[in-house]
């Protein structure tokens, strides 16, 4: 497989927006890439497809820039890009939660890596004992594909349902540690911080999302596949394109984006 996507956020704070993305579609359009960039006052997000040379010229001439050296991409693979064209969009919000207090720019969320993740999975407690709840953040079309067993999954049709949805529900958190994931990380840091201004304890995002667990372990705990928001429709566990995907998701990724909404992170 010769193309390779790379799926990646940042929280930071941006207040050259009209320049930076000047910048960056003259540069994806000078390498020939494919795909979505997301830039807002709170960070970027971006999904890009090409060949190695290409993706690889783009991270490094990215990371110049300061704000995001230390930018870490998924990586998965594919026989040809699974995006159309190049987009790069200013928006309000690189993923639209409608909660102008939750300012992720001002300060990471608590994390927990894959590997630890997998561990606690198995022993069915956390470190100090407590029962591990997943708790899953994305919209119900993404969870009908794939899921951690025995995830918490509210059936959301948009993230912006997602605060509501867990204020209703802060009884079923208290004692135990929960681990909220979505598909790359960004939707579950917000998550993360929003419930802890809710006051729930012991809360963590899954860091670099499901992605990220699929690439550092074995995929234990995990049922189905994982929808991308790009032609592919979904991957596998071992991340390559699913072999049964649902509808091109292309579609819902361009639909998300003019709403402000999540790409594939």
């Amino acid at each position: 497989m010769s193309i390779q996507n790379l799926a990646a956020y940042k929280f930071v704070q941006l207040d050259d927006l009209p320049a930076l993305r000047a910048r960056i579609a003259e540069r994806c359009a000078a390498l020939a890439l494919k795909g979505t960039i997301l830039l807002a006052p709170e960070g970027i997000n971006l999904f890009l497809a090409g060949p190695r040379a290409a993706t690889g010229a783009f991270m490094d001439w990215l990371r110049q820039d300061p704000r995001f050296a230390g930018l870490a991409p998924k990586v998965s693979l594919s026989d040809a890009a699974p995006f159309g064209r190049m987009r790069v969009r200013l928006k309000r919000e690189i993923i639209t939660m409608r909660h102008a207090t939750i300012r992720p720019e001002g300060g990471r969320a608590p994390a927990v890596d894959a590997a630890t993740l997998r561990r606690w999975l198995d022993a069915g407690r956390d470190d100090a004992g407590r029962e591990v709840l997943l708790l899953d953040t994305r919209n119900d079309y993404e969870t009908d594909v794939g899921l951690f067993e025995g995830a918490v999954d509210y059936r959301l049709r948009r993230f912006t349902e997602f605060p509501a949805a867990v204020a209703a529900d802060r009884a079923r958190y208290v004692g135990k540690t929960v681990v909220s994931y979505c598909t790359g990380g960004i939707r579950c840091e917000k998550a993360v911080l929003h419930m802890q201004a809710l006051g729930i304890e012991h809360v963590f995002q899954l860091d670099g999302g499901i992605l990220k667990y699929l690439e550092d372990t074995d995929g234990a705990h995990w049922r189905g596949d994982c929808f991308v928001f790009d032609g592919r429709g979904a991957v596998d566990a071992r991340l390559a394109p699913a072999a049964s995907p649902p509808p091109s998701a292309e579609p819902a990724a361009q639909a998300a984006c003019a709403d402000g909404a999540e790409t594939a992170a």
